[in-house]
């Protein structure tokens, strides 16, 4: 302070002919200590009262007036400059702190005559909560010095994170004035209590810094805190003395400024004899050098005795303490604003003008907040060049080379300085800036250093971020804290806090971030389940066509004309299309597909059973005709089978066709029957529009008319197989009854099966084709024998009149009733001389029903 009244008393321009003094009280860091020296600021100002006062000699008592004083520079700690300013502003005495930054001495009505040239802790807090912010630490604690300072400090802290959201407090630790033994102990003790929170917030004074430092060393937690600190410890040595390795890594910061080489200069030629003025200089001495001065020195075992001729920073240590240029601030504003105020109201009167002689402490403040220079332009001045003690003096830079300027409340813009207490490879410990704050965060990441060496930045999260197709659910009342649950079955992470439902025709992405449509499949016809019904019912086609080949090339011989050729056709046709229908159901769906599918799923199995049941319909009928008369029955002539055939199959296309009217076939994409609890395996199956129940009904006039056919060859077993083909007849329908009735647990028992597409296409195609192959296998398979292998036993025959079938048909009828009294082996026996005395050879003989004499 008194470096910068000196430089201004110099300056040429800066208040010309008035010279600046100074009184310069210890407050010794206590805000109770400090009102009570404030008070000699005031003496000047209070009128006394010497009416009741008298000399010794009678007279009147004079009192001398004190100094008056018309503006105060200080203090450095907020208690203090709070105590302060609560009696000086009943004065009207401007002050300008150039230290105190608790957020409380913003308030313009309760400390209106306060100035500050540094930021307040508003700022700090802010520009503390960036860095954090930049560091994706949103889990903190804090901890703060009792006192203004560190409890203003942590609340502006506390309260911008819950403005600006982000970042959680874990816990708010404060440090007594008066701290027991083992509190700090505690302190470290409380702080682990929440590991996850490594990053404090820390607003204290040296030495409680020192001491938390000192007990995380002791508890062996090096490395594991990480500490942002406020400007009371800033690029401080005296904290981190003996602490290194606790301490690296620790983020600091501290209001711009900037060296100023000039007090270096000036400070390291003060000696004993130079600097009298100033009282507290001989203590310094003392301390600095670790000598007594006076007498003290020659007592034994105390101090050796100063000489006098020791030299700051050649036989001591000397670093520029951070606040210098702060202090000097301070002082040219006041000086500043005086400048202003002469220049206005004694108008180029030398010296002090009598308007001047008394100022208002009001009027000083209005041009004290008005204030705004900047030291460059004092550095651009050519004829100012102070000598002071045989010592040049630059030009001091103010404010870091930016301009001094104080807002409505007195307090100065943001600007820090941002360091880290990094360790380099040669083991030396350093405060190295990595960035800077105004009004907004500047920092260099990599130019960031920690304990394990590791690039990549430590964490202080109180829950580490969920993966993706993850969402939070937050914990009550700690919103940086949540649980990270997965988004299950067919739900995508919507957003951060969120699990919605894909779309029915969509499932979740790999990722569970979005939904993408869910794959469609069809039956292929490489698959397996495709494959074994194609190549039956390929053979089943190759061998029906040869039977068919084999008819017609043969068509006028015995054995055809004996099979009935017309009905033997239209069974055949039917054992085709049974087997066709195989391509339709396994063929990519489509409009002309599903059609398709509609008239041939059931057709080929009604033409097979419509020309069987016509058949052993004809069969009975003739039987049971000849039992009662010798007339043969009504509509036994080809021409009449084929009617009733067609007829049959006709009530098959009808249902067909009022089918097609109400409900027109038409393809769909099925997500329910492979929507598996893994959407990753969910398919869309795409098919024609034909339900279970629709197929059922297809199929159920067919199996009706079998299951009809399988009655009347019940009723014709008996009938001699010599005259008619009942029993292959009956063998086809019992077989095929066997197959449909395992053909239905098969189907309908697989509805709920992820392969039901597969299985009961197939299994539906394999009936129709089993059911092909028996008729085909037990009908035709040994004619065709025998009129390829054995041509000789397919020759024409003797004609049967009707009367003699009648006759053969009931002395077969007769057989049967007496043999139900005899042994087996008689009716057997019985029944072979039966036989013989109706037939003229043990051969086969072929009877047609259709050729026969009446």
């Amino acid at each position: 302070m008194l470096f910068a009244i000196d430089l201004i008393n110099k300056d040429p321009e800066l208040l010309p002919n008035v010279t600046l003094g100074a009184r310069i009280l210890d407050t010794c860091s206590r805000d109770t200590y400090a009102l009570e020296q404030s008070l000699t600021f005031v003496q000047a100002l209070i009128e006394r009262d010497g009416s009741d006062v008298r000399c010794a000699n009678g007279d009147q008592p004079i009192f001398a007036k004190p100094d008056k004083i018309i503006g105060v520079i200080g203090a450095a700690a907020s208690s203090v400059s709070i105590m302060v300013a609560n009696i000086l502003r009943l004065f009207k005495i401007p002050q300008i702190s150039y230290a105190s930054t608790a957020p409380e001495l913003s308030d313009n009505t309760r400390y209106d005559f306060f100035s500050r040239v540094v930021p307040p802790d508003s700022y700090q807090a802010q520009a503390m909560l960036d860095i954090v912010t930049a560091m994706g630490w949103n889990y903190v604690s804090t901890l703060a010095s009792e006192g203004n300072y560190g409890e203003s400090g942590v609340e502006a802290f506390v309260q911008i994170s819950r403005e600006i959201g982000g970042v959680c407090i874990a816990q708010s630790l404060k440090i007594p004035r008066e701290p027991r033994p083992g509190e700090f102990d505690k302190i470290i003790r409380r702080l682990l209590e929440t590991p996850n929170a490594r990053a404090i917030i820390m607003f204290a004074n040296e030495d409680d810094i020192r001491r938390v430092l000192d007990a995380a060393k002791k508890s062996n937690q090096t490395g594991h805190f990480l500490w942002v600190g406020s400007d009371s410890w800033g690029s401080k040595i005296s904290p981190v003395i003996q602490q290194e390795r606790v301490a690296e890594g620790a983020i600091t910061i501290l209001p711009k400024r900037a060296t100023v080489d000039a007090f270096d200069r000036y400070f390291r030629s003060r000696s004993l004899s130079n600097n009298r003025r100033n009282v507290w200089f001989a203590e310094f001495w003392e301390e600095n050098f670790g000598c007594k001065l006076g007498m003290h020195g020659k007592r034994p075992g105390s101090l050796k005795k100063c000489t006098g001729l020791e030299k700051v920073g050649r036989d001591s240590s000397y670093e520029q303490e951070g606040k210098v240029q702060f202090v000097m601030d301070a002082v040219y504003a006041m000086a500043h604003a005086l400048h202003r105020m002469h220049r206005d109201y004694c108008f180029g009167y030398p010296g002090l003008c009598p308007r001047m002689s008394n100022i208002n402490g009001k009027e000083l403040l209005g041009y004290i907040r008005n204030v705004n220079f900047n030291g460059e332009k004092m550095c651009n001045n050519d004829n100012f060049v102070a000598i002071l003690l045989n010592t040049v003096i630059s030009c001091f830079p103010g404010s870091a080379g930016t301009p001094v300027v104080f807002n409505q409340n007195g307090d100065a813009p943001g600007r820090y300085d941002i360091f880290q207490y990094q360790i380099t490879n040669k083991s030396t410990a350093e405060y190295k800036v990595i960035g800077q704050w105004t009004n907004k965060l500047h920092l260099n990441v990599n130019a960031m250093h920690w304990r394990t060496g590791d690039p990549a930045l430590p964490v202080s999260v109180c829950s580490v971020p969920c993966q993706m197709g993850e969402r939070k659910k937050i914990v009550k009342g700690v919103p940086c804290c949540w649980h990270c649950e997965r988004c299950e079955g067919y739900h995508f992470q919507a957003s951060e806090f969120s699990c919605e439902l894909c779309p029915y025709e969509q499932h979740p992405d790999r990722n569970r971030t979005g939904c993408m449509p869910i794959p469609i499949i069809k039956l292929e016809w490489h698959s397996a389940w495709a494959a074994i019904p194609v190549f039956v019912a390929v053979l089943g086609i190759l061998a029906t066509s040869f039977v068919v080949v084999t008819f017609v090339r043969y068509n006028d011989t015995p054995i055809v004309r004996a099979s009935g050729r017309e009905m033997s056709y239209v069974l055949l046709t039917g054992i085709f299309l049974c087997y066709a229908i195989t391509f339709l159901m396994i063929a990519t769906p489509s409009l002309a597909v599903c059609s398709f599918r509609r008239v041939f799923l059931g057709l080929g199995m009604c033409f097979s059973y419509a020309a069987l049941l016509t058949k052993t319909n004809r069969i009975h009928r003739i039987f049971e005709q000849g039992k009662k008369s010798v007339a043969a029955p009504r509509f036994i002539s080809p021409a009449s089978q084929l009617a009733i055939t067609f007829s049959l199959i006709s009530v098959q296309l009808l249902g067909v066709f009022v089918w097609f009217a109400v409900d027109p076939p038409h393809t769909v994409v099925d997500y329910g029957e492979q929507r598996t609890s893994d959407p990753e395996k969910a398919r869309g199956v795409l098919k024609c529009d034909i339900s279970d129940l629709s197929l059922i009904c297809s199929l159920g006039y067919s199996i009706l008319l079998m299951v009809t056919c399988t009655v009347y060859a019940i009723k014709t077993r008996g009938v001699p197989e010599t005259f008619n083909e009942a029993k292959p007849i009956g063998f086809t329908m019992y077989t095929t009854c066997i197959i449909w009735l395992a053909f239905i647990p098969i189907f309908f028992g697989t509805a709920q099966s992820a392969e039901r597409m597969y299985i009961q296409t197939t299994t539906l195609t394999i009936s129709l084709s089993l059911s092909a192959s028996v008729s085909l296998g037990m009908l035709y398979m040994p004619k065709v024998y025998i009129i390829i292998f054995h041509p000789e036993q397919n020759v024409p025959k003797r004609k049967r009149s009707f009367k003699a079938i009648v006759t053969a048909a009931t002395m077969s009828g007769k057989i049967i009733q007496k043999g139900s009294d005899r042994p087996n082996g008689e009716v057997k026996t019985e029944l072979c001389e039966s036989m013989e005395t109706n037939t003229s050879s043990t051969k086969t003989t072929y009877v047609s029903y259709s050729n026969h004499a009446i």
